[in-house]
């Protein structure tokens, strides 16, 4: 069994789409183009923030700078609004045996700023943003993270709900934990290469104990 578990976080660990999708909508709207609906939010969330922004205002790619700005001074005052843990996740976390960590393509700071809002910084070894290694599915940060708590790839599993986490996963050599409630379906995380599934927090527990 792992001695450390590293968890994705948006669609993972918290249900954050409401507040994405207003903050996205508030860049929109200064930019002067129309709103977004959530489920196109859904589809552009998992590879950053400016990722997030380039999709939602294509193809209008000179906007991408302004409505960035927008969206990020927003999201920062707005992150916690509706942001919550998804069902169970804090109490498989409150039980775990093993080292936490958190590796997401959001910003770390905004990263650290949810999980402390949410009670649940404290738990986590390590949190590592998207502007503080290289975006998954590059597998920089996961292999940093291993170091920094001394975790072999074999001691190690990742716990996500994204291609790009299935693809981190696969490149450090780690293993994977595919999410089934986060922004991809079952399908597409098992087209990605996954095997390992959970349907509900509680499956996670025997890879945290």
């Amino acid at each position: 069994m792992p001695r450390l578990a590293v968890f994705d976080l948006d669609g993972t660990l918290v249900d954050s789409v409401d507040d994405l999708h207003a903050s996205v909508n508030h860049a929109l709207r200064a930019v002067g183009l129309p709103s977004r609906t959530v489920e196109e939010v859904r589809g552009f969330v998992g590879e950053g923030a400016r990722i997030l922004v380039t999709r939602a205002v294509a193809p209008h790619a000179e906007l991408v700078e302004p409505a960035l700005a927008a969206w990020r001074s927003h999201y920062e005052a707005h992150c916690l609004d509706r942001t919550r843990p998804y069902p169970g996740i804090d109490a498989v976390l409150a039980g775990a045996g093993r080292a936490l960590a958190v590796h997401t393509n959001k910003p770390g700071a905004m990263a650290r700023k949810i999980l402390a809002g949410l009670g649940l910084l404290a738990r986590f070894a390590v949190v590592v943003g998207g502007d503080e290694a290289p975006r998954k599915p590059d597998p920089t940060g996961l292999i940093e993270i291993m170091a920094r708590v001394a975790a072999t790839p074999a001691e190690t599993v990742f716990i996500g709900d994204s291609r790009h986490d299935v693809a981190t996963a696969r490149a450090a050599g780690v293993t994977m934990v595919a999410v089934t409630w986060g922004f991809a379906s079952s399908a597409e995380l098992a087209r990605a290469g996954a095997t390992v599934f959970a349907d509900s927090a509680a499956d996670l527990a025997p890879w945290l104990a």
